[in-house]
């Protein structure tokens, strides 16, 4: 812990924020493997809020990390620091009013319980995207998979390295199941029931 630091209280507090806005604000914390659809769906689920004039916003893990995280690797404990920063930078989302999208692996459950326990109970919307590694594989728009299994990617999530599947999510989409709007249609609904 820095010392000589203390907190500053804002003028504003998010409860003000989200009785402007008229609307709670949450962390949806896409989570499964690469090429399961995370960053797929969570930007045409964020096409969908906009439309509906909630104000909302895209966390995408490849996009932080060129400029937040990319100073990270994909060892165990940078995807534990790639994981912890994003829930700050989520929290302070909630904090201003909004809806916050995060599409990340996040391969480990004690790292998603770490951001759950950053905000409110309710604030925090576990989507497990689920698609088997064989589904995953056949998609693979990187071309991530291929190259994991030539050993060209160390630590690869469920190719090298290990994911830990959302024991309690609040909400599952299976993506080799369902199309995108339909997906889409399950995040909405979900919303407006809660």
């Amino acid at each position: 812990m820095v010392e000589n630091i203390v907190w500053h209280e804002a003028s504003v507090t998010k409860e003000q924020r989200q009785q402007k806005t008229n609307q709670k604000s949450a962390i949806f914390w896409f989570t499964g493997l690469s090429a399961s659809g995370k960053s797929t769906l969570a930007n045409a689920f964020n096409r969908a809020l906009f439309d509906s004039n909630i104000a909302s916003y895209v966390l995408d893990g490849d996009n932080i990390r060129h400029g937040l995280n990319n100073d990270l690797g994909f060892d165990e404990e940078s995807r534990k620091e790639n994981i912890r920063r994003i829930g700050e930078v989520a929290k302070l989302f909630v904090d201003s009013g909004q809806v916050v999208l995060t599409a990340f692996i996040s391969p480990y459950i004690a790292d998603r319980q770490t951001v759950r326990e950053l905000v409110e109970a309710d604030e925090f919307i576990e989507v497990y995207v689920k698609a088997s590694v064989d589904a995953c594989a056949k998609r693979d728009p990187k071309g991530l998979y291929e190259k994991a299994k030539r050993g060209e990617i160390p630590n690869f999530t469920g190719v090298s390295a290990p994911y830990e599947a959302p024991e309690q999510p609040e909400i599952i989409i299976d993506t080799e199941k369902y199309s995108i709007e339909e997906c889409v249609e399950q995040l909405m609904t979900y919303l407006k029931e809660r």
